[in-house]
Order: structure tokens, then C-alpha cells, then sequence
């Protein structure tokens, strides 16, 4: 049976199709999810695409996180429903707690638009098994508000307990502290990202590499594989 990937639109969504295609393109069938809908269709996993949701007014994902959809992606994500967040949606995933720290503007105050070299810190989530710890990958990132954040008890116990599951390497984009590019929960089922793996699944575009396709051969593996 073929692994149902769920990718939810809000209103101000722009990679909605790109996810769908990089669902599609790993193996797995793409469900289109609607935000205003709490039936999130059956579906194995659920993407939280990138975007700019409600127009990123009070603060990046604010309000998003308290559309329908989440109700339920919250308490299946809690149940184990593996979760992507990819920039916006790791701000969604803040806003609603499913992973700690938050998202503050860029440092240097400007939207940054670049292809970004990243270190794999861990390989051993539902959506990063299909890398090895330690690899260099290079992911487009597209963002204004991705300065991660956190006190320094989080940021303690994210080093300690391996949570940071990828950081920047050679410049850091936006000020996130300890270089963090994206975080996971303690089960390992809830990933967010600021990079865009999904503009990174074939060479005609993106990276014109492939880096950012096993992040979804990953989370098709786990599923097929449960």
C-alpha cells in the first residue's frame, strides 16, 4: 500500500505544490489538507509546507497555529504522526509548542535568499534516517523571520539530548543561535527546518542537486516499513 503524505495549505502557503511534488517524486502519494479542516484524510505523515501563513502578521505561524487543522495535527503528532515543518511550518511547529524555541527576524533585518551548506547532526528521526550523521548537504533557504531561538536551558538540553538535527555551516544566515538550522521533539517524529528540502529532490532545480530528496525517502521508509 502506498505511504499517504499529508501537506497542509493556509491561507499565504506558497510551496504547497513543490511539497507535493517531492512527495511524489520520493514515492509516496501526496494529500492535499486544507487548514480550515480537522480531518486530516488517514494520511501517514503530515507536512507543514513553507510560505508566508496570515501574511506572517503578529509573528511568523502566530495564527496559523490555531487554524483547525492543527487541533488535530497536534494531538496525532503527541500520538506519534510524524510531522515536517519546513519554514513556516517550523514556525507553526513553535507557535504550537510541538517544539521549543521560537522564530525571530533575520539578524541583519533582510529577507535572505540563498542555497545553504548544512551538517547532518542527526540522522535518526523519522525524516532524516536516509542521511548519516556528519554529512554535508546543501538545502535552498528562503526566509525572513528564521532566527532560531531559545533560552539557554533548551538550548542545553537540545545539545545534550541530540535534538539539533541540522546546523549551518560556513556563515550562519540569520542569527540563529548555536547555528541552529532545524530541531527535533524528543520522539524524533516532529522535525522543523528552516531550509527548503523540497526545492532540492531533482537536478533540474534548486541546488540542481538532489539533497534535500531524502527527507522524504526517509519518512516513505519508516512508514513502509512500520
Amino acid at each position: 500500500m502506498t505511504a499517504r503524505i499529508g501537506v497542509v495549505t493556509f491561507p499565504g502557503s506558497l510551496d504547497d505544490r513543490d511539497t507535493q511534488r517531492a512527495i511524489r517524486v520520493a514515492g509516496a502519494e501526496p494529500v492535499a489538507l486544507w487548514h480550515k479542516d480537522k480531518d486530516l484524510k488517514q494520511v501517514d505523515a503530515v507536512v507543514l509546507c513553507g510560505g508566508f501563513s496570515y501574511g506572517d502578521y503578529l509573528r511568523a505561524g502566530a495564527i496559523a497555529r490555531f487554524s483547525p487543522v492543527m487541533d488535530t495535527v497536534i494531538d496525532q503528532a503527541k500520538a506519534g504522526l510524524p510531522v515536517l515543518g519546513i519554514c513556516n511550518g517550523f514556525q507553526i511547529l513553535t507557535e504550537a509548542h510541538l517544539l521549543p524555541g521560537g522564530m525571530l527576524g533575520n539578524d541583519h533585518l533582510h529577507f535572505i535568499c540563498r542555497d545553504q551548506k548544512l551538517r547532518v547532526e542527526n540522522a535518526s528521526t523519522s525524516w532524516t534516517s536516509d542521511y548519516t550523521a556528519g554529512q554535508e548537504i546543501h538545502i535552498p533557504l528562503k526566509n525572513m523571520d528564521g532566527r532560531y531561538v531559545a533560552d539557554r536551558r533548551t538550548l542545553e538540553e537540545l545539545e545534550a539530548e541530540g535534538r539539533v538535527a541540522f546546523r549551518y555551516l560556513d556563515m550562519n544566515p540569520n542569527g540563529s543561535l548555536n547555528d541552529i538550522a532545524g530541531i527535533t521533539n524528543a520522539a524524533g517524529n516532529v522535525v522543523g527546518l528552516m531550509p527548503h528540502p523540497e526545492h532540492a529532490v531533482e537536478p533540474l532545480i534548486g541546488t540542481g542537486r538532489t539533497d534535500g530528496l531524502p527527507f522524504f525517502t526517509s519518512i516513505l521508509k519508516k512508514l513502509v516499513n512500520a
